[in-house]
């Protein structure tokens, strides 16, 4: 049973080992506990094998509220040389140390530790929390699904990201694609007579490269980016058996981080018909078995605030002090929930830089400034009713 004070509360969680791989449900146990007692309507969705599960909990009644929103899950420790055990937080030199202290489950902390002020407030307020956002963000679509079904319109959504506190109004997209090329394998003394499927990849992979090129030089550029242009990265790449067989199958991956302006889906389609029409021909001239097979993995959509909206801008005001609003390099869920027509920004407590890291840690000051700003924005929406 979850309970006391923001760092109390972090404690609790950092114990529950949610590393994506695993289960979250003893967390969402508790926390499903903890929200229901302080009277809470909880909604429940289960992964398609039952060992993990989103948590959307709503306090009051009507249109309008804030949902503060969470992903439960963290990145494995394995081979990291930790000081300390990174599922027991550690406090030293005014920073916690664990697992997840920063990525995220400092905000979700500070979210759940102020839920007795959501449910003393008389508005409605929703605390969100989902499920492998680290391996897809596979979760949020469905907990956004219920948010929907259940007929909820907040008025926006804080992802709470580590951001340093800082408001962040944008962030590329991410999908990623496996290529699958099979070939037909042959003597290699024989190789005209076989179809050589490491051959074949690199040529889809020169492809690839030619169409990152493109992007680089004639996409419209956002300076607000580190890199201004979407770019197209291969990642891994398996195939082959021996130097004197002509390889029958090569499969590689590759990774496409996208302005939110561009639809990758667009780029992928293209690719495909390349294949289709260009290699798979010459590649079907010896036999019928040979083919290039495109499979999409996952995808982080594209994000892109409204800084028009009444609920942004309360939000910027209110991260004044820690900078101006700016854009990451790095996914997050909140593509999901402007999808659905809520109004949202990514603004938590922490440094992506210590995320994913040995001896990840979140500045204990940084926690307070996250208390306040949780604070100020459950008062303002009780003062405005907006």
């Amino acid at each position: 049973m979850l309970a006391g004070d923001t760092l109390s509360i972090l404690e609790q969680l950092i114990a529950f080992q949610t590393v994506s791989r695993d289960s979250n449900l003893d967390l969402i146990d508790a926390a499903e506990a903890y929200l229901t007692g302080l009277g809470a309507r909880c909604r429940r969705a289960y992964d398609a094998a039952g060992r993990k599960a989103n948590l959307l909990a709503s306090f009051g009644d009507g249109e309008g509220g804030i949902v503060f929103s969470g992903h439960t899950d963290v990145v494995p420790v394995d081979g990291q040389d930790w000081a300390t055990d990174p599922f027991v937080m550690t406090l030293d030199g005014g920073r916690a140390y664990g697992r997840g202290v920063a990525d995220m489950k400092g905000f979700i902390a500070v979210a759940l530790a102020a839920a007795p002020a959501m449910a003393a407030s008389g508005r409605p307020f929703h605390i969100a929390l989902s499920y492998d956002e680290e391996v897809g963000c596979l979760g949020a679509p469905t907990l956004v699904a219920d948010l929907v079904a259940a007929g909820l319109k907040p008025s926006g959504c804080v992802i709470g990201e580590p951001t340093g506190m800082r408001p962040i109004v944008g962030h590329k997209g991410a999908a990623a694609y496996a290529v699958e090329v099979r070939g037909l394998a042959v003597h290699s003394s024989l190789a005209p007579h076989g179809v050589n499927a490491i051959a074949y990849a690199a040529r889809v992979l020169e492809r690839l490269r030619q169409m990152g090129e493109a992007l680089k030089a004639e996409e419209p550029r956002d300076d607000g980016y580190d890199v201004p242009y979407s770019t197209i990265s291969p990642g891994v790449i398996t195939g082959g058996a021996a130097t004197n067989i002509v390889p029958e199958h090569c499969a590689f991956r590759f990774d496409l981080r996208h302005l939110p302006v561009t639809r990758p889906e667009i780029l992928v389609d293209e690719l495909g018909r390349w294949c289709r029409d260009t290699l798979e021909p010459e590649m079907r001239e010896t036999s019928a078995q040979p083919g290039i097979a495109i499979r999409r993995l996952g995808v982080v959509p594209a994000f892109q605030a409204d800084r028009g909206d009444p609920f942004i801008r309360r939000v910027e005001r209110a991260c004044a002090s820690n900078g101006a609003p700016a854009y990451v390099a790095f996914g997050t869920e909140a593509g999901i929930f402007q999808a659905a027509g809520v109004p949202t920004i990514v603004c938590g407590p922490g440094h992506i830089e210590q995320a994913h890291k040995p001896d990840e840690f979140v500045d204990l000051a940084q926690l307070t400034l996250c208390e306040a700003f949780v604070a100020h924005l459950i008062g303002a929406e009780k003062n405005t009713g907006a």
